[in-house]
């Protein structure tokens, strides 16, 4: 199933994504759960199966949200591709280079992302993103996949010399509306082996990274373990993997993504995250 989170007629709603377009939870499920995360949260995504409206609506027709809108933290990890660790001139970790965004950093599939003011570094990751499906604190590494809901694209917008400002990426990870989640989150049965999936990132339709998930450092189940030893990873949580080699900033010279551009994240089997890009409009100061 593809679960997915979007707004219609003014009304944020949730469902899933269909070969004849775009199911709503019933208004009765919709009572019952507030929405995707709840549903999760409840291990009700087989019971949202039975309880979609008949009606379906063009997904032209709706402006998507990130599958969840609110989850309790987005964890991203950096430097995972040995293409892309090479690129950058960095060791190969010992352990995962793990930081946060913030949920008002992602928008969803087809709404526009925002080149920040403040730089003009502003940087295209293609990834993976891991959603978690059920509480799991201090899991194995066997029994990680388990605890996982399902996968979906995800663009890791970098503000560069934002990143760059110190030892922390978090600066120039969560620039508001900065990257992007979705379109919908492909559910756990249909991907037994992420593994075997691969990524390719777009700009402008012109290939620039692609990667496969084999190529990770530190793997899903390996992610799963190691962040839920820190946290207790909830559902709705978003694991964001890592990107491949052929970042703009590693090119010579470096692309930066501007105003009118595209940026499309596509994984079959997952999905294709599409994204234009527009400029944030600068704001006076009182």
């Amino acid at each position: 199933m593809r679960l997915v989170s979007f707004e219609f007629e003014g009304e944020r709603l949730y469902g899933a994504a269909t070969e004849e377009g775009i199911a709503p939870a019933t208004p009765e499920f919709r009572r019952r759960f507030a929405d995707l995360r709840a549903v999760l949260a409840a291990g009700a995504i087989a019971e949202l199966g039975d309880n979609l409206g008949s009606a379906k609506t063009d997904a032209s027709a709706v402006a998507f949200l990130p599958p969840v809108p609110n989850p309790d933290k987005i964890l991203c990890v950096g430097v995972n591709y040995r293409p892309h660790i090479a690129e950058m001139g960095r060791e190969v970790p010992d352990k995962p280079v793990v930081f946060v965004r913030f949920p008002g950093s992602l928008v969803g599939h087809d709404q526009p992302i925002l080149r920040p003011f403040a730089s003009e570094q502003f940087d295209f990751e293609g990834e993976l993103a891991v959603v978690i499906g059920k509480p799991a604190r201090h899991v194995p590494r066997r029994q990680a996949l388990e605890c996982v809901a399902g996968y979906c694209c995800f663009m890791d917008g970098s503000v560069r010399d934002w990143q760059r400002h110190t030892m922390q990426f978090t600066p120039g990870k969560n620039f508001d509306r900065s990257g992007a989640a979705g379109p919908f989150i492909v559910t756990r049965d249909e991907i037994p082996d992420p593994s075997k999936l691969q990524l390719t990132t777009r700009v402008n339709g012109e290939v620039m990274q692609h990667g496969k998930l084999a190529e990770l450092v530190f793997d899903v189940p390996e992610l799963i373990e190691y962040c839920s030893t820190f946290t207790e990873l909830l559902p709705g949580d978003v694991i964001a993997t890592g990107t491949p080699g052929g970042v703009g900033a590693a090119r010579a010279p470096p692309v930066w993504l501007r105003r009118g551009d595209t940026v499309e994240v596509d994984v079959p089997g997952v999905g294709l995250l599409r994204s234009d890009v527009s400029d944030e409009a600068p704001r006076k100061r009182p």
